[in-house]
């Protein structure tokens, strides 16, 4: 059987976690679909917008998926 702390270390993140309030859940759901259909995922299209925001070198807008 596994240890809680063997337990633990097996679910931890490479990262810190920030969590994101005032969010809806059926934002995030419709968010998460569409950054499936860009072919990415949630954190990196956040991480690249939040980049362009605060203008880094190089950060560009991510690719958004085509409309319905």
């Amino acid at each position: 059987m596994t240890s809680e702390e063997e337990r633990r270390k097996q679910h931890r993140h490479q990262h810190k976690q920030r969590v994101l309030r005032g969010i809806s859940d059926e934002l995030v759901t419709d968010f998460d679909a569409a950054t499936r259909k860009a072919g990415s995922d949630r954190s990196n299209v956040t991480r690249a917008l939040w980049e362009w925001y605060l203008r880094r070198p190089g950060a560009q807008l991510p690719e958004r998926p085509d409309a319905d």
